[in-house]
């Protein structure tokens, strides 16, 4: 384990002035446990950048870290060359961020939540009034705009935080698990949108199990089990001729051939 610890911030290093994110030899241990263990990844500006693996892996905590939410315990992290956790306001304005799990305001009503994370980034209220006006209607949330969010269901909730997670045109955006719960029509809006940033030259790192919707959506794609990144490339290059999921079990293993116990069979 590393010398530095949680209060010693990592020393500054520029990774590959190509990529919207670098990480160098990341940790973080929780307990007995290496959540993160010595991982470094770098993803290229302009990408649609998938990183997948088991639960456990990893993979939220890892984006926890690169996102300013959780300190690392060593490594260095920079968005677009900036140091995040030396300069983690100008760092966090690069970035919008979508967390599976984490609360929002949620006795706002849409419209108020995604008008508060605008005016919290320093924009005019004019400019998030007409922003915020946008993102509903691309997200088909206008007819639920003045409805408290705590009354949302599971897909406009993730909805309204993705609304949140854009409103100030990041130049990198972090979505973990964006589609869970999101219906069919929704998906498909969300994807065309996310398309469109990125075909802009914003760059999108997408946490997700569903491999097929990486395999289809992303570029790049990074697998990643205990903590470590296992490999990492374009999609075409790790899944190397086979399914990117086929690809992701013999990486990770743990596939059991077996085709269950006597009395779970029917017939």
């Amino acid at each position: 384990m590393p010398e530095n610890s949680p209060e010693t911030p990592p020393q500054t290093v520029i990774g590959s002035p190509q990529a919207a994110l670098s990480i160098r030899g990341l940790y973080k241990r929780f307990g007995e446990k290496n959540a993160v263990d010595d991982l470094s990844l770098d993803v290229p500006t302009g990408s649609f950048y998938g990183l997948v693996g088991p639960n456990g892996a990893g993979k939220t905590t890892t984006l926890s870290m690169a996102t300013g939410l959780l300190r690392p315990d060593a490594g260095t992290i920079t968005l677009h060359g900036v140091d995040v956790w030396r300069n983690l306001i100008e760092a966090k304005r690069l970035v919008g961020v979508l967390s599976d799990g984490v609360r929002l305001f949620d006795r706002l009503t849409g419209e108020q939540l995604v008008t508060y994370s605008g005016l919290l980034t320093g924009m005019d209220r004019s400019t998030v009034a007409e922003r915020v006006d946008d993102l509903l209607r691309l997200l088909d949330l206008q007819g639920a705009s003045g409805t408290l969010v705590v009354d949302y269901s599971a897909g406009m909730t993730k909805k309204i935080a993705l609304a949140c997670a854009l409103v100030h045109a990041p130049r990198l955006l972090v979505l973990d698990e964006p589609f869970e719960s999101v219906d069919p029509v929704s998906a498909a809006n969300i994807r065309d949108i996310l398309q469109g940033y990125v075909s802009s030259g914003g760059t999108v790192i997408v946490s997700s199990h569903a491999m097929d919707l990486v395999q289809r959506m992303c570029d790049h794609v990074a697998v990643i089990s205990a903590g470590r990144v296992l490999a990492a490339g374009t999609v075409d290059e790790v899944r190397g001729g086979s399914t990117l999921e086929d690809r992701f079990v013999e990486l990770v293993g743990g596939r059991h051939h077996a085709e269950g116990p006597e009395w779970l069979r029917i017939s």
